[in-house]
């Protein structure tokens, strides 16, 4: 008798894809994460010879968790895959596809905190002259490059969420962004006159310059028309990192997380902080706090004579 080759009904888990999107509201990429995670789980349960899905079990779980662990996969994705199972396996229970929820007491390795990559000030606006210059040849990509980092810098939005916009999501009168975060919920991030200057260039002298008849309306197109990608605007700040001594190497995230700190080290409190980043949870914005002490303690230990 040969084993099967899936564990998992595909009707099973189109079920389950539906649930993330409609009812949870996740992502797309959360989606295609925990539906990756789950045929994970389906080979190590094959290869134990388990015939049923409906058979498992904690000691299952926490076997496919420890091999994972083992096989030296970090704490992050040990993390993620343990919540994919408890979302599955706890609407399989609610649903009434299973008895029990076999993952309620499945428990995930605590993750280790470590401290984001950051710009200094005085790195964020050097980066930010390097695009200026950039834009004074007024190419459209150009101008455009710099409309996006000013943007980003300024308002400390995802990557992600800086695709998404839409033009109709300025009040350009306001300095204000709608931003569409996690779990489509919104909310409305200022802006400064840097970032408003670049963007109004853009638009003014820029985008008119790549939009065509199949354009959508967002805010920032590539050089064919079409949004922007995440991959661009990645590739765009590290050619321009290049000609910032000194500066770390950093992803567009890395622009978000200088934002918050530097947001800090300026005196914002925390809450105003979570509530520009689009924060769930105060701990996620914390870590910054622990970044700005860092970099005091850094700085302390240089200067003073008793450090």
């Amino acid at each position: 008798m040969t084993s099967p080759t899936r564990l998992l009904p595909a009707e099973l888990l189109g079920e389950f894809e539906r649930y993330l999107r409609l009812e949870r509201g996740r992502s797309e990429h959360t989606i295609r994460a925990y539906l990756t995670d789950l045929r994970h789980l389906e080979s190590h349960l094959l290869a134990g010879a388990l015939e049923r899905w409906s058979d498992v079990g904690l000691a299952d779980l926490r076997t496919w968790l420890a091999g994972i662990d083992a096989g030296g996969g970090a704490r992050s994705t040990v993390s993620r895959r343990a919540a994919s199972a408890r979302a599955f396996f706890g609407w399989a229970a609610r649903t009434q596809r299973l008895a029990m929820d076999p993952a309620v007491r499945l428990v995930s390795p605590k993750r280790h905190h470590t401290l984001p990559g950051v710009l200094r000030q005085s790195e964020a606006g050097h980066l930010l002259d390097v695009a200026a210059v950039a834009a004074d040849d007024a190419a459209p990509t150009h101008l455009r490059d710099r409309a996006m980092l000013e943007l980003l810098y300024a308002s400390g939005i995802r990557v992600g969420e800086l695709c998404g916009l839409d033009i109709d999501d300025l009040d350009r009168g306001a300095r204000v962004v709608r931003v569409t975060g996690k779990g489509d919920k919104q909310r409305v991030v200022p802006y400064g006159v840097p970032a408003a200057e670049a963007i109004d260039h853009w638009l003014t002298r820029g985008r008119p310059s790549v939009v065509t008849a199949q354009s959508p309306p967002a805010l920032f197109l590539g050089a064919r028309g079409g949004r922007i990608d995440p991959r661009t605007v990645r590739r765009v700040l590290t050619a321009l990192l290049e000609h910032v001594p000194d500066a770390p190497h950093l992803g567009p995230h890395g622009l978000r997380h200088s934002a918050a700190t530097h947001l800090l080290e300026g005196g914002a409190d925390l809450r105003t902080v979570q509530e520009l980043l689009g924060h769930a949870s105060l701990s996620t914005t914390q870590i910054y706090t622990h970044v700005s002490v860092e970099r005091l303690r850094s700085s302390f230990a240089k200067a003073h004579p008793r450090a």
